[in-house]
């Protein structure tokens, strides 16, 4: 592994620190957790912690000697130094005293004990770098040192081997107080090693400068490489796969579907999926004994948090499979089953009362096409992903060199319901909209580019698609949440295709459908070219045919149902003079929304329309309203507040309206309207 220190780097970093009061101790402390974090062979999401001893001052002036150690919830990559929490060392030394110290006790006394208490709680492992004396403390979960770890009774042999007397060992114990102690007692055995290998865990380097604590890790890291890749064996032997295989695209929605978790009665609680490939995940994929690797577990205890006990291996998938659906389907309730098993045979071995996680699996296995990560967001899906690739390189480390023996699942659940862990997801409220997908046509326009933000805030990842690719992405980019901008003329069925099929590459598939592209045709029917006619329908009645089309070849592989929504104008009820080349395509798509309501609620998929009147938009703008305000006598402010409520509506109004419908589980074939009142445009 190479050694990133870079003498200049570290001094700029120092000095821009310094300028803002903060030390060169816990500066230099910034850099190399820096250094540590940005490399996913030593640390991935949350994995590893740094830390560093110094004084530090309180509120009232009062000084101390201290821990800065990383704080939950903080990045290793980009942290800064308010994600290295300062502690009071004293308590915390004060506490190897006690025989017993439960984890909730342990959060306690190091909140209680910090000099800011708006901190972040400090690392889990905050003791076990309290207890050893050096200055600078860093420890990760390296891949290579993992491969060495994770072998079976012969793992104190291979540590032995490998790191020799220099590396002090310390059994697997759960991290906490007990380990921190451990670990303390290991060291104080022996004070001449330079770090500590913890089985089935990872590794911690310690020394009296940054500098020499981080180059300690990478040497002995180095150590970990190099032995395994002088000391692999020949590789497992690989499965045959079938001669024409299915794509990702093929299997994405269907794999999604089969993932939700079902609530009953139509409602599902969905995940989005990241899918990636490579030549290094497809060999390793290959290997005839994936499912027995996949059985083992995770590499290190940590990954239990994002992958729970492992991966799901799926069949390769031979291509026009009809049945593989119903296969990925067998598979997951297979998985469902065997997880509610292992959680019901360990809950039984104390009284303490937990809550079971969700069974699904975060973490799908293909061969011959990749890997899949699900999550309640995309950002949870591809954190699922990058673990499966440090997973597959500690998996692979290990089998060249032995045979992959991670800890026992019945060790693993003491991790995976940790008690903190589960007070952490009680306190956590989803969006309303979390986990779903939702695609926008005439997404750069003011209501949906309204609708794009308002879905997002509300937790869906959004699909924004607009003949204007550049405005697609701004609008995207405005809504956050991971959304993502599609140019696509919703005229051509290809185009329409092609960004549904970039939400499935995306994520996974596609759970509500915004149709609401189109423009505003004028002229008296009897008197209107033929040509504008036909075009007008195009884009105002056989578009969102294309488009509900599309969504629902994508909910019936899904499995989940669905929600069509339409913008339908009030020109499809109350049709204005020389307006009937938009009214009329607009009226067929009113009726062409409760034709899907009538053809698919069997399977789950809710079809609405809304009903929108003198919205500021590309179909009404600024000179337009001021025209028409002009002709009648109006001031524009009384033209747009020409309603029963007498006030102007707008394009996020409209936006209430379509969020509305996706959050209303039992109405469909229903028509809002949204135009301040007006009785000339009410259903009757």
């Amino acid at each position: 592994m190479k050694n990133l220190w870079n003498d200049q780097e570290a001094e700029r970093l120092v000095g821009e620190y310094a300028a803002k009061g903060v030390a060169r101790d816990l500066a230099l402390r910034v850099y190399t957790t820096r250094l540590l974090g940005g490399e996913p062979r030593l640390v991935l999401h949350g994995g590893g912690n740094t830390s560093v001893k110094a004084t530090a001052t309180d509120l009232v002036g009062d000084t101390y000697d201290v821990l800065h150690v990383k704080g939950s919830g903080w990045d290793m990559a980009v942290i800064e130094p308010a994600g290295l929490p300062a502690v009071k060392m004293a308590p915390l030394l004060k506490a190897r005293a006690k025989d017993v110290l439960s984890d909730e006790d342990m959060v306690a006394l190091q909140r209680a004990n910090l000099i800011d208490p708006s901190s972040p709680n400090p690392s889990v492992e905050t003791l076990l770098h309290a207890f050893l004396p050096h200055k600078f403390v860093d420890h990760t979960h390296s891949t290579a040192v993992l491969a060495i770890v994770d072998q079976g009774t012969d793992s104190v042999e291979t540590i032995a081997k490998v790191f020799g007397p220099k590396m002090g060992y310390v059994p697997y114990i759960k991290p906490g107080f007990d380990l921190a102690k451990a670990a303390a007692e290991v060291f104080e055995k022996d004070t001449s090693v330079e770090g500590l290998i913890l089985d089935k865990h990872g590794i911690f380097t310690f020394a009296e400068t940054a500098k020499e604590a981080y180059d300690l890790m990478i040497h002995w890291v180095t150590v970990a490489e190099d032995y395994v890749a002088k000391n692999g064996k020949a590789p497992a032997k690989t499965a045959a796969l079938p001669a024409t295989l299915a794509t990702a695209a093929d299997i994405a929605s269907s794999l999604r579907g089969a993932v939700a978790v079902d609530l009953g009665e139509g409602r599902f609680d969905r995940m989005v999926s990241d899918f990636r490939t490579s030549p290094a995940i497809l060999d390793f994929l290959a290997n005839a004994d994936l499912q027995r690797l996949a059985d083992r577990g995770v590499s290190t205890p940590d990954l239990s948090i994002r992958i729970k006990t492992g991966p799901m291996v799926l069949p390769a998938p031979a291509a026009g499979d009809a049945n593989y659906p119903k296969a990925i389907r067998e598979k997951v309730a297979a998985y469902v089953a065997e997880y509610t098993d292992y959680f019901r045979t360990n809950d039984a071995r104390d009284e303490v009362r937990r809550t079971m996680l969700d069974p699904m699996p975060r973490l799908s296995l293909v061969p011959g096409v990749g890997i899949f990560g699900h999550g309640r967001t995309l950002k949870d899906a591809k954190i699922a992903s990058d673990v499966a690739e440090a997973w597959m390189d500690a998996v692979r480390g290990a089998e060249a060199i032995g045979d992959f023996r991670p800890l026992a699942k019945s060790d693993l659940f003491e991790l995976e319901y940790w008690s903190l862990e589960q007070a952490k997801l009680a306190g956590n409220k989803p969006k309303p909209l979390t986990g779903q997908v939702m695609l926008v046509t005439g997404g750069a326009g003011a209501i949906g580019a309204a609708t794009a933000k308002m879905f997002a805030a509300n937790g869906a990842h959004v699909v924004v698609v607009d003949l204007d690719e550049a405005k697609a992405k701004e609008v995207a980019k405005a809504a956050g949440n991971a959304s993502i901008g599609v140019g696509a003329d919703v005229t051509k069925p290809a185009d329409v295709r092609a960004a549904f099929d970039k939400a499935v590459a995306t994520y996974g598939g596609v759970d509500i459908v915004v149709s609401n592209a189109g423009a505003a045709f004028e002229g008296a029917i009897g008197e209107i070219d033929d040509a504008l006619l036909r075009k007008s329908f195009e884009l105002n009645f056989f578009a969102h045919q294309s488009v509900a089309q599309n969504a629902v070849r994508i909910f019936k592989q899904q499995g989940t149902g669905g929600c069509l929504l339409f913008n339908t104008s009030k020109q499809a009820i109350n049709p204005g003079p020389k307006f009937g080349a938009y009214g009329l395509p607009k009226a067929a798509t009113l009726f062409l929304s409760r034709q899907y309501a009538l053809d698919y609620g069997s399977i789950g998929v809710r079809s609405n329309a809304v009903n929108a009147d003198r919205i500021r938009s590309g179909l009404l703008t600024d000179a337009m309203i001021a025209s028409r305000s002009t002709a009648r006598g109006l001031s524009e402010k009384d033209y747009m507040s020409g309603n029963l409520l007498g006030q102007e509506v707008t394009a996020d109004h409209v936006a209430q309206a379509f969020l509305h419908h996706a959050l209303a589980e039992r109405t469909t074939a229903d028509v809002t309207t949204v135009d301040g009142g007006n009785i000339a445009a009410t259903l009757r």
